[in-house]
């Protein structure tokens, strides 16, 4: 069975202040978004209209690498990801 922060997350998140990208659309629609805290299983992004993203993207940190991800859940400016 896996543990739980306490947050109830089963791997714990770190605070970060990331610069990415949020690409979709076969890499001709990119936004420009902030990491705020980083796991090995999710993120929480900070994104001027997260309602304009789509429910599954390619997420590509400042250091190139290229996530699959999953909305989770949308907010007025973030929204929390899952790693697939």
């Amino acid at each position: 069975m896996a543990a739980f922060s306490p947050e109830g997350r089963v791997t714990t998140r770190k605070r970060t202040l990331l610069g990415a990208k949020i690409i979709f659309n076969d890499g001709h629609s990119v936004f420009d978004c902030l990491i705020r805290n980083l796991s090995d299983t999710g993120a929480m992004i900070q994104i001027e209209n997260p309602l304009a993203t789509p429910n599954a993207f390619k997420l590509q940190l400042s250091d190139e690498r290229l996530l699959a991800c999953a909305v989770r859940w949308r907010k007025i400016n973030s929204m929390g990801v899952e790693f697939i």
